[in-house]
C-alpha cells in the first residue's frame, strides 16, 4: 500500500533560532528569482532535514496586514512544494536552511507566487545535485 505524501510545515520545520538566521545572513548563499531572494546553506546540526523562514520587507508593505499575507501565501505555496526538496536532501543525507525574502511591491497573486516559488525551489534541487556531485 502506497504511503500518502504529507504536506506540513510543522514547528520543527520553520527556522525560528535567531543564531541559525543571523549565520545564515552571515555566512549563506544566496540567489535572486523575481520576487523572491533566497538565502540558503547547509545546516549539518538542524533537527530536521529542510527548515525555511520567511520575510517581507515593511518599506514596500507598510500595513502589517499586507505583509501577514504575503507571508502566508509564501508559507503556502512552500509548503505544497518542498517535499521534492526535502526528498533531494534525504538522498544525499544533507541538511538544508533556507529563507525567503520577497521583494515585490504590489500583493502578488497566489498562481504567480507558486509558479516563482516552484522555481526557487526546482533551483535549490538543483544546487543540491550540483554539490553531491563535487563532493565525491
Amino acid at each position: 500500500m502506497q504511503q500518502k505524501e504529507r504536506y506540513s510545515l510543522g514547528k520543527t520545520e520553520r527556522l525560528k533560532s535567531r543564531k541559525a538566521i543571523e549565520q545564515l545572513f552571515r555566512e549563506g548563499r544566496s540567489f535572486s528569482t523575481f520576487p523572491f531572494r533566497v538565502l540558503w546553506m547547509y545546516h549539518p546540526g538542524a533537527s530536521e532535514v529542510l527548515q525555511a523562514g520567511f520575510a517581507v520587507s515593511s518599506k514596500n508593505f507598510k500595513k502589517a496586514v499586507d505583509r501577514n499575507r504575503v507571508k502566508r501565501m509564501m508559507r503556502e505555496t512552500y509548503r505544497l512544494q518542498k517535499n521534492a526538496l526535502a526528498a533531494s536532501l534525504e538522498l544525499k543525507q544533507k541538511h538544508m536552511a533556507v529563507f525567503l525574502i520577497y521583494l515585490g511591491n504590489e500583493l502578488p497573486e497566489y498562481q504567480t507566487l507558486f509558479e516563482k516559488t516552484a522555481a526557487v525551489l526546482k533551483r535549490l534541487i538543483k544546487i543540491c545535485n550540483e554539490d553531491s556531485v563535487v563532493n565525491t
